[in-house]
């Protein structure tokens, strides 16, 4: 079950609206948090808290009241705010990677395109690559996709800096494969 989920969600497309919205959604998580805890911290109950309702602010009560859980000494704990903010972060970094976009580039026998619906940088070769060069791309994280024909591995920087350190893969115009992808955003929008 863990593999379908796996397979389905990277074959998903990279959505920015949809990278973004998660993100706003987690950014006002974290504001929610901290304000009641800050709240409870105040007060030393939820009940009243902004953000939440008093059906929330009963169960986080009783949570801390927990005799069980000593532990639980704030209606959110640090690691529900540390694990909610890097999500945050990873979210962000995806965001600016998605929203700059990738481009393609022709190499010597044969092509490399930035599959956006499918979510892979994919190699097409006009003739079928010698064992070495398919040793090569396996160790750099491409697999062989009979049904698209075509080497690929999930669209990511990771890949392109893959690309570019295979000599074979250079651009014929001589340019780096690098120098092929549009400029990176040093922060997202939307984000802190």
């Amino acid at each position: 079950m863990a593999y379908a989920y796996r397979q389905t969600r990277n074959y998903e497309p990279q959505n920015a609206d949809k990278l973004r919205d998660e993100l706003n959604q987690c950014l006002e998580l974290q504001t929610i948090m901290k304000d009641v805890n800050a709240y409870w911290r105040k007060h030393g109950t939820c009940m009243g808290a902004p953000g939440i309702n008093d059906i929330q602010a009963a169960k986080l009560d009783k949570k801390i009241a927990d005799t069980t859980r000593p532990w639980e000494k704030q209606p959110f704990s640090s690691y529900a705010l540390n694990d909610n903010n890097a999500k945050i972060k990873r979210l962000d970094k995806k965001l600016a990677e998605v929203s700059r976009g990738f481009a393609g580039w022709e190499f010597e026998g044969g092509r490399a395109e930035a599959n956006t619906e499918m979510n892979r940088l994919q190699l097409f070769f006009s003739e079928r690559p010698n064992a070495a060069i398919c040793a090569q791309l396996k160790s750099n994280g491409f697999k062989w996709a009979s049904t698209q024909g075509a080497w690929q591995r999930q669209l990511t920087d990771n890949a392109i800096y893959s690309a570019n350190r295979l000599d074979f893969l250079k651009p014929t115009d001589g340019k780096s494969v690098r120098e092929h992808q549009p400029k990176v955003s040093v922060r997202s929008e939307g984000a802190r």
